[in-house]
């Protein structure tokens, strides 16, 4: 039986860069080294006018073709997790097909999801081949929040960064472990705090406006429309505090494992403090926990790709490395899995 198993990564980040020194001439009383203390963020990245979150993901894909040109042939399944796609429509998977060079024999969609997105992904990877329906899957992830983000969005503005990922994941035959090289996943939802991570207008529940587009500015000093991102900070703190622990061990009692299993912990790289937070909470050694923010920032579905081929440069992942992945955030939305890595993403 063939099991999925991830092959290889790349990530791609836009040129410019935004570093704390700016953000603090912008907002009084802000210091670059209290940025970078309290979110784990000294600069991140953010896309051009006109670039989008599908050229971040070709320029993913391209670099992980030239490590293996005949990865274009055998492609047959392209799935993008993206919320910044090019149009409603068509799917911009679609398009991301014929750019990149793959087979019209090339099954291809999108799907809506921000920080469990990855997870989401290589689960529809997995049913893909074990089912019998793919062998060679390029799973894209791609965002590009600074799009919807206000200058003067002082919870925002300093966390996010947009960026890009290409994850092979690939059919493997009479593999040397026992039992299964992705999973088990373990998912969860409450649509109920959809609100607290939110671009309220601009699709068909609120069309944009005139009106949507006037700026109002909160409590806590922070300015932005109804048709960019709003966060609700504490609330996601709650959720994430509250839902990402008892994830965790769900996911280690669904494989039968212990803690001390899981050669490295990544999870998605929502901020320093948080992270923290759930290190201590989950019980995990500062050793076997992976942060990697300082140059990226939240790259929203990007980060766990991002952190494992960052985990895997600083000597952190060994070959054969047991990974437990887990996301958490917008929708309200969590997801974790296992995956046993290769010797070189």
């Amino acid at each position: 039986m063939s099991r999925a198993q991830i092959s290889a990564i790349e990530f791609h980040l836009p040129e410019q860069v935004l570093a704390n020194d700016e953000l603090a001439d912008i907002y009084s009383g802000w210091t670059p080294e209290a940025i970078e203390q309290k979110l784990g963020v000294r600069t991140r990245r953010v896309a051009a006018p006109g670039e989008t979150s599908s050229d971040l993901a070709a320029q993913a894909a391209a670099k992980l073709f030239a490590r293996d040109p005949s990865l274009q042939e055998r492609i047959d399944f392209v799935i993008f997790c993206t919320q910044e796609p090019d149009h409603f429509l068509p799917t911009t998977a679609c398009l991301l097909q014929h750019r990149l060079g793959l087979s019209e024999a090339c099954g291809a969609f999108d799907f809506n999801l921000g920080c469990s997105g990855f997870i989401y992904g290589l689960s529809l990877s997995r049913g893909l081949i074990e089912t019998g329906q793919a062998r060679t899957i390029l799973l894209l992830t791609g965002n590009t929040y600074s799009k919807f983000i206000n200058r003067k969005d002082r919870v925002s503005r300093p966390l996010f960064g947009d960026g890009a990922s290409a994850t092979l994941v690939e059919a493997v035959e009479n593999p040397e472990d026992d039992g299964p090289l992705l999973g088990p996943f373990v998912f969860g939802t409450d649509g109920s705090g959809g609100d607290l991570l939110i671009v309220p207008a601009g699709a068909m529940r609120m069309p944009a406006t005139p009106e949507t587009a006037v700026e109002h500015t909160d409590s806590k000093g922070g300015t932005r429309s109804k048709n960019q991102l709003y966060m609700h900070g504490p609330g996601v703190f709650s959720f994430s505090v509250d839902r990402v622990p008892p994830l965790v061990q769900e996911v280690l009692d669904r494989a039968e494992l212990q803690r001390d299993d899981i050669d490295l912990f990544v999870f998605h790289q929502a901020n320093k403090f948080m992270l923290e937070r759930l290190r201590k909470q989950c019980d995990i050694a500062p050793e076997r926990f992976m942060i990697d923010m300082l140059d990226r920032g939240n790259t929203v579905a990007s980060t766990i790709p991002i952190a494992l081929v960052d985990a895997q440069a600083s000597g952190l992942l060994k070959p054969r490395s047991r990974a437990m992945l887990v996301g958490f955030g917008v929708g309200l939305s969590w997801a974790a899995t296992i995956a046993i890595l290769p010797e070189r993403l």
